[in-house]
């Protein structure tokens, strides 16, 4: 029995954890002057998020764009050094690594792009484009065109393809190629940075066929960013949601869908389409008026501004230990009051709105 078996035979509740984000921070500063340069602001693109992944498990995150999605991917990639906060990858700390160690910690993520155009270099063979990871690490002498042609054919690619240019290809099957790059090093956490946003919805249902089957064979451990909440219902173990460089609200993602807390997730599942139009005619939509606030000058105590006053308050609807649940994974929620004299879960009624 093979290890990826005896893994997927394991409950997900009880597997270890691979990655673990501790109030992670990423502040982008904004200066003024050429000679004497001052600090007169800060872009909060990532603002003290917190949660977890485990081992063969898939995180969906999601959220409007401009939410800090694709820069906390790439915080745990270390493509960008984090304002403060804590990243973990099978608990050692990897926050202030770097030389030798982060290099040796990058063989185990890798990424998959939106763009299936643009993140494939249009001077470079497919072989080339698959190979490279293996030539940076001196892996290429031991069988290194074999290990590219097995990649070519696992991604549903034909090995003749690797003579081929990025040209040559369609959306789906450059998003192939780009599949069997990130798994060339043979890693354990992959970052989908939307990989299907880009492609035809006949060609989704495949790429996200293949992500599924390529995780089920080889144990991997996806966080998936999309703004696309029916496409994260079929992927998605767990769901994040992020607003604002903040997380609103983090759980099962069949718990989500049929229970929402936070009312700004309300209003994000409220926005999918049901495939049944008597339903769909009765639904009540809510709907977010205005667009995403400047992160540079976020609005303060709850960052959730944009919801009409009449949205259905979580605190009535929600079961106690779930709201308690949300609470802890986001706090963003204690800044939204539920209406007049109703009371939050075993605490006293207030008015005034605590910071986010």
């Amino acid at each position: 029995m093979s290890v990826a078996t005896e893994q997927a035979q394991v409950p997900r509740r009880s597997r270890q954890e691979l990655v673990r984000v501790t109030d992670l921070v990423k502040h982008f500063p904004i200066t003024l002057g050429i000679v004497f340069r001052r600090q007169v602001g800060a872009v909060q693109a990532v603002d003290g998020i917190s949660f977890s992944i485990r081992k063969g498990e898939t995180l969906g995150l999601v959220g409007e764009s401009g939410s800090g999605k694709s820069t906390t991917a790439r915080l745990l990639l270390r493509l960008l050094d984090p304002t403060s906060g804590r990243v973990e990858l099978e608990g050692e700390d990897i926050t202030a690594a770097s030389g030798s160690r982060l290099r040796k910690v990058r063989q185990e993520m890798q990424m998959i792009f939106q763009d299936p155009y643009a993140s494939l270099d249009p001077r470079m063979t497919v072989r080339d484009i698959v190979g490279e990871p293996l030539v940076v690490w001196n892996r290429w002498k031991n069988g290194g065109a074999a290990r590219v042609a097995e990649l070519l054919e696992r991604v549903g690619l034909h090995p003749d393809h690797a003579n081929r240019f990025p040209h040559e290809f369609s959306g789906g099957q450059r998003q192939r190629i780009g599949i069997a790059r990130a798994l060339a090093l043979q890693p354990k956490l992959i970052l989908c940075d939307e990989p299907v946003s880009a492609l035809d919805v006949s060609v989704r249902a495949q790429i996200l066929n293949l992500l599924a089957g390529l995780q089920r064979d080889f144990d991997l451990t996806y966080l998936f960013i999309s703004h696309d909440l029916s496409v994260v219902r079929q992927v998605a173990d767990r769901v994040a949601v992020m607003y604002l460089g903040k997380l609103v609200e983090v759980a099962d993602r069949d718990e989500l869908y049929r229970r929402p807390v936070h009312p700004y997730t309300q209003a994000l599942v409220s926005a999918v389409p049901i495939p049944d139009p008597i339903k769909e005619r009765k639904r009540q939509h809510i709907v977010l008026h205005g667009d995403i606030p400047s992160p540079a000058n976020p609005p303060s105590g709850c960052r959730a501004t944009r919801l009409p006053a009449t949205s259905p308050s979580p605190w009535r609807s929600s079961p106690r230990r779930r709201v308690a649940q949300a609470m802890r994974a986001a706090p963003g929620i204690r800044g939204r009051p539920g209406p007049t004299g109703s009371r939050r879960p075993g605490r006293p009624a207030r008015t005034a709105r605590a910071p986010a």
